[in-house]
């Protein structure tokens, strides 16, 4: 019975994830820990300017509630989130989500334009270049059925990103990451973390 309850636990541990912020750059001051989303890291902590990942992906925002810029962090240390965020702006990040494990198939429909409306195709892959695969130059709105994935504002996964999870996204352009902001190619977010 024992045996089942450790190893039932060491399952549970290896599916979540373990991020811990600190207040200072090099993991100096105060800290941190959670295995789960939170909105407004501020309530933990004055400022955060480094972070740790001891399992799983997460995504981190320079802004509460998970607006603003965002990057993917995996297993690893961050000693300075300025350079990690790409951005000369102080304690960026004020919000994170994790990512869930996904095993299974990924699904989802982009559409041209809001509301789902326009040209619509639908990925079971990593696509590099939109305009090159589709004849499309703009994703507004999507509809994630299976997995968590990451789209991208440049070709070939580069450029600012936002990350996705299943449900439906009619107006990409309103969910905070300003109203100019298109995509270019998208990448599914693999068991790697």
């Amino acid at each position: 019975m024992l045996k089942h309850c450790i190893w039932k636990s060491l399952t549970i541990n290896m599916t979540m994830g373990k991020i811990i912020f600190y207040e200072d750059k090099n993991f100096q001051g105060r800290s941190y820990e959670t295995s789960s989303d939170c909105p407004e890291l501020t309530s933990f902590l004055s400022r955060c300017n480094s972070c740790r990942v001891e399992s799983g992906c997460f995504m981190v925002y320079e802004r509460p509630n998970f607006m603003g810029h965002q990057m993917l962090v995996r297993r690893g240390e961050y000693p300075d989130n300025q350079r990690l965020m790409g951005m000369s702006m102080g304690d960026c990040i004020k919000s994170c989500r994790m990512i869930p494990m996904h095993r299974g198939s990924f699904r989802m429909r982009i559409y041209e334009r809001p509301d789902f409306g326009g040209q619509m195709h639908e990925l079971m892959d990593d696509c590099d270049n939109m305009m090159d695969r589709y004849r499309m130059s703009d994703c507004q709105s999507c509809n994630v059925m299976d997995g968590h994935w990451l789209m991208y504002e440049q070709p070939h996964y580069r450029g600012r990103m936002m990350y996705l999870r299943p449900g439906e996204y009619r107006n990409l352009r309103e969910m905070g990451m300003g109203n100019t902001m298109r995509f270019s190619s998208m990448r599914r977010i693999v068991d790697s973390c």
